[in-house]
């Protein structure tokens, strides 16, 4: 599927169909009062035959590849679309299975939304009967950045005698810290495998995602080791959250888990 870019020229008064997310047939009343994107315009459906697209007018003019790159490079304005895009979706995943669009999902009117969304029905259809009765829950395992360092120790004879031995001792203590610091960072790796392995018993799929770095987190004596999405029905729920709590305690990591979600991560896999 493939999103229409809109030129600049598109009149002031012309209109484009902003696409949040395609479900089942859903009661329309559920995306009342939902501001959405544009304001005006009302957050409404669009059939797609036995599916149905959540669907937004929204003025062709400030919506044209132009005006997304500047949202994209605003960052308080491109936090506050990706929030009504959220808000859309969350309201219609309340009334069921939803695959969610990606942000600046644009079509030229209805009719080309609909030809457009149609062609992909299929696997709308196929996303849809996979992710019903899950969410998506996020969970993130860090750890200290380094081992903590071993105590020092004299060795013998390096108190008044020659040069050497002290440089030796010094050599040793180098390559000691170094091998610590190799321990310290399979055990880490370890860990996240280990919890990603129990995690993953839960879960109808799961998916590695890039663990975010310490310029990212901000943390700098703490090291991500796991970021991951796991794709869990609502009655494993609690067993999920039982496993994270028994996991904390096991492997002294911090354990952070955010969810339910609906399922982002998982929709494209069909």
């Amino acid at each position: 599927m493939t999103t229409e870019q809109l030129g600049t020229s598109e009149s002031t008064t012309a209109t484009a169909t902003y696409v949040y997310a395609v479900s089942r047939p859903l009661d329309p009343a559920a995306l009342s009062g939902l501001a959405g994107l544009a304001e005006g315009f009302p957050v409404r459906t669009l059939p797609l035959g036995p599916l149905t697209a959540v669907v937004q007018h929204v003025p062709a003019a400030e919506f044209t590849q132009d005006a997304w790159q500047q949202r994209l490079s605003d960052r308080a304005e491109l936090e506050r679309c990706a929030r009504a895009h959220h808000e859309v979706v969350t309201a219609a995943a309340a009334c069921g299975p939803t695959v969610p669009l990606a942000l600046a999902t644009l079509y030229r009117g209805d009719e080309r939304a609909q030809q457009a969304l149609g062609a992909d029905r299929d696997r709308f259809a196929t996303a849809l009967a996979r992710i019903e009765g899950h969410a998506e829950w996020g969970v993130k395992v860090s750890l200290p950045a380094a081992a903590p360092e071993p105590p020092r120790t004299r060795s013998p004879g390096s108190g008044g005698g020659p040069s050497g031995g002290a440089g030796r001792a010094y050599l040793e203590r180098k390559r000691g810290l170094h091998q610590a610091r190799e321990r310290h960072h399979d055990r880490a790796l370890q860990t996240a495998e280990d919890i990603d392995a129990a995690l993953s018993r839960l879960a109808t799929a799961t998916r590695r995602l890039r663990p975010h770095t310490q310029e990212m987190t901000g943390e700098r004596h703490r090291l991500q080791v796991l970021n991951a999405a796991y794709l869990v029905t609502t009655v494993r729920e609690n067993e999920l959250l039982d496993a994270v709590e028994t996991l904390r305690h096991r492997t002294g990591a911090e354990v952070e888990v955010s969810g339910p979600w609906v399922p982002y991560s998982f929709v494209g896999e069909v």
